[in-house]
């Protein structure tokens, strides 16, 4: 089984560079050692953190006090399926875009919109990764784990993850499951997916519902992210961040038709259930908190009010945590909208204690 080391800084584990010691940190390259570990350290009641990319979380100054285990398995297996599709299945420890850039490769359809999203294979059930009209759930079969309640490896269906707007039952439930791989059903096309999401539409040329060649979908896809400082590089401090920090509220009947008196015209996105869903970027950068705003040495980005940054990287938790309450908090008073923050918070809370 893996080394374990002591004191290992999680700062340069994670996208925001936030993060204070592990108390122990282990590396699991196979499915066996990322098993192991985790049930070890739970026979042990030894508090565990699974760590993928890195890139939607962040940690405190504190650190974490128990086993953080990095996943870094290998392998990417495609198969035909029985309707047509081809069945593509990942180790959690897959870098995602990689994936994505190899299914485009391939002429495999169905992904080519989560483009540049940073992170590992693993994360996108958890969330329900999505971006510019894709999301996983409308490609994932099933979802190969480690259920910690029983000790046993389990394979779940779409079904059984319980997906919803980036949500599912590993987010509601975050301690019960390891994802150890994941199988998206793809088509086997040159085309992409119906384009579904207006700015994409807009910046290659076509109308909604059209479709493109892969290639194009991918690099128009990474065009729009890299403008928002969403693809990470190195040479990009906009980049030191966790992607959008708060998700778009959705909102009932009531609660947007309240909004509606206080905002009246607001953009909204009608859903197919009745809700709304609001772009939680207007509303912060019409709450007073343009590009750029900085409390201490954590900044909303100069390209993307979704995004809280690390410009400098010397930024810790804490300033970037008193940010998210003051721009979440100035939403609510503005428009009595809470916004949610997308991130997992570890050893950390929006709430002040």
């Amino acid at each position: 089984m893996a080394d374990r080391l002591a004191g290992v800084a999680l700062a340069r584990y994670t996208t925001l560079r936030t993060g204070g010691p592990a108390r122990a940190f282990a590396e699991a390259d196979t499915t066996a050692d990322l098993v192991g570990l985790v049930a070890e350290a739970d026979r042990d009641r030894e508090p565990v953190l699974v760590l993928g990319g890195g890139s939607n979380l962040l940690v405190s100054d504190e650190g974490f006090g128990g086993l953080v285990v990095r996943v870094v398995t290998r392998g990417v297996e495609a198969v035909p399926s029985g309707d047509g599709r081809v069945l593509v299945t990942a180790q959690a420890g897959e870098d995602w875009d990689a994936l994505v850039a190899r299914c485009v490769a391939e002429g495999l359809s169905g992904i080519e919109c989560l483009s540049g999203i940073p992170g590992l294979v693993g994360s996108t059930p958890i969330q329900n990764v999505g971006a510019y009209g894709q999301d996983v759930s409308q490609t994932v079969t099933g979802v190969r784990v480690y259920d910690r309640g029983t000790g046993e490896v389990a394979d779940l269906t779409a079904a059984e993850c319980g997906f919803a707007y980036r949500h599912s039952a590993f987010k509601h439930d975050p301690e019960r499951h390891v994802v150890l791989a994941v199988t998206y059903a793809l088509e086997r096309s040159a085309l992409s997916g119906p384009v579904a999401y207006r700015e994409l539409a807009a910046r290659l040329g076509v109308e909604i519902g059209e479709r493109v060649p892969l290639t194009e979908a991918r690099e128009a896809v990474l065009e729009l992210r890299r403008g928002k400082g969403m693809v990470l590089d190195p040479d990009d401090p906009d980049t030191r961040s966790a992607g959008s920090f708060f998700t778009n509220p959705v909102l009932g009947p009531d609660e947007a038709a309240a909004l509606e008196l206080r905002a009246p015209g607001h953009p909204r996105w009608d859903m197919p259930d009745g809700s709304v869903k609001i772009p939680a970027a207007w509303l912060i950068e019409n709450a007073g908190f343009p590009k750029g705003y900085e409390k201490g040495r954590a900044r909303i980005s100069t390209k993307h009010t979704l995004a809280l940054t690390n410009p400098t990287g010397e930024a810790g938790a804490a300033e970037l945590l008193a940010l998210a309450r003051e721009v979440r908090d100035g939403v609510h008073e503005k428009f009595g909208v809470w916004l949610v923050n997308e991130p997992v918070l570890v050893g950390a809370s929006l709430q002040l204690s």
